[in-house]
């Protein structure tokens, strides 16, 4: 299901949400709608008044647990899109659009919802009662999408930290390793090229001495009448 991409103006809250917060305010987020839909069905039948003032009363949690969900969402998400691959982070950002327009639609469902309570027809509130069912139906996708980025994927699972954080250790130990190597290397290298230098040297002198003519060399002869 492709979405038209939207954004709603960035929204700085007086206090830090913190993290994997997320997962248990889904339950709330996911759970609601579903109980606000069974009381309006029942209602279809008992037509209590109570009955509506009671899924009234859930559907405003409701809409309060979505806006949590979607900001809580918003802070688990960024730090697990790093650790994602490329499908993953397509997953999630088209699992926050989705989440986007919930919760915009939470608040267009309330206001169906206070309209069918105000109206006297029955045609508003079947009208009602069918953007209630689309609305659970994207409630019941968006919890099976992020359950998917979790389970398929690995957002924000401790074990996925746990061996990125041991992946991260073990590519600075890598470093420090093909660093000292390097210059190990270089050490060698620098070994090496003195070496050769010698050998040159060597065999320069060895050649400038097979030039000298013999007959200029001191003969052990020589040394001897010397000595008599």
């Amino acid at each position: 299901m492709n979405l038209p991409t939207i954004s709603i103006p960035q929204i700085e809250l007086p206090f830090e949400i913190p993290l994997l917060l997320h997962p248990p305010v889904d339950h709330f987020a996911i759970a609601l709608p579903i109980v606000v839909l069974i009381i309006e069905f029942i209602n279809l039948f008992a037509k209590r008044r109570a009955l509506s003032v009671l899924s009234l009363f859930f559907m405003i949690t409701m809409m309060i647990a979505v806006t949590a969900a979607y900001f809580t969402g918003s802070v688990d998400g960024k730090e697990a899109y790093p650790l994602l691959n490329e499908a993953g982070q397509a997953e999630l950002k088209g699992h926050k659009l989705l989440g986007t327009y919930l919760m915009l639609a939470s608040g267009v469902v309330l206001l169906f919802k206070l309209a069918a309570m105000m109206a006297s027809r029955g045609l508003v509130k079947a009208f009602y009662l069918l953007v209630l069912v689309i609305f659970v139906a994207g409630i019941l996708k968006q919890g099976k999408d992020g359950g998917e980025i979790v389970y398929e994927f690995g957002a924000n699972v401790e074990m996925v930290k746990t061996l990125d954080d041991e992946k991260f250790d073990l590519e600075e130990e890598r470093d420090e390793l093909q660093g000292d190597l390097k210059s190990k290397t270089e050490a060698l290298k620098a070994a090496q090229e003195e070496l050769a230098s010698l050998k040159t040297n060597a065999a320069e002198a060895k050649k400038e001495a097979d030039t000298i003519p013999k007959s200029v060399m001191p003969s052990s002869d020589t040394n001897i009448s010397s000595g008599n």
